[in-house]
């Protein structure tokens, strides 16, 4: 694994080193030269490379056909490239991946913490799976531009949702009693109340 005095030398400097640190620790791979490739829900076995050539070209293979995530943050490749030779070998450099991973973290924890209304500890959760999956609140999160500072709007619902009142978190689904089976969460907590 990376020491700490390289994640804090190469880290996104708007990201605190608290949250750095939970990020790498959450989605981070011991090995720089890590070259991840999904398709759908699927993960193409790769041999794992050994030089940075290696990592590049495997890169390079997948990119464009399939989700190819590489380094330490696990950044993804090919994002914002419109060809594989714009691909540069700094994806797979150490403090170089560290720097555009965090950077586009912080991005991505400013978008869901805008929609949370503040930095709430769920926010971090639903960040962390935003960069894993590359989508939040149905949008590609990585397309979205950077909220910055601004003042977030509070108590933000679902003005067509029937459960009025109740917040997206609230409402996304989560596993129940039984395989297969699954019932938001809004459904579970009024079945609690007694309400349904």
């Amino acid at each position: 694994m990376i020491d700490a005095a390289t994640i804090h030398q190469c880290a996104d400097a708007t990201l605190k080193p608290a949250i750095v640190e939970k990020f790498i620790r959450a989605v981070g791979a011991p090995d720089p030269l890590a070259v991840t490739v999904r398709t759908g829900n699927r993960v193409i076995l790769v041999t794992p490379p050994k030089t940075a050539d290696e990592a590049m070209e495997l890169v390079r293979r997948y990119v464009g056909q399939a989700m190819v995530r590489v380094g330490v943050t696990q950044y993804p490749a090919g994002l914002g490239v419109t060809d594989v030779a714009e691909l540069k070998p700094d994806l797979v450099d150490a403090c170089a991946n560290i720097r555009v991973g965090t950077a586009l973290f912080g991005k991505v924890y400013r978008i869901v913490m805008k929609w949370y209304g503040a930095a709430v500890d769920e926010a971090f959760g639903d960040a962390i799976e935003a960069w894993k999956t590359g989508y939040f609140d149905g949008k590609f999160v990585f397309d979205e531009p950077d909220p910055g500072s601004l003042p977030a709007r509070k108590g933000r619902t679902l003005a067509t949702s029937p459960w009025m009142g109740m917040t997206r978190r609230s409402l996304r689904a989560v596993p129940t009693m039984g395989p297969g089976k699954t019932t938001s969460r809004a459904i579970q907590t009024r079945r609690a109340s007694g309400s349904i």
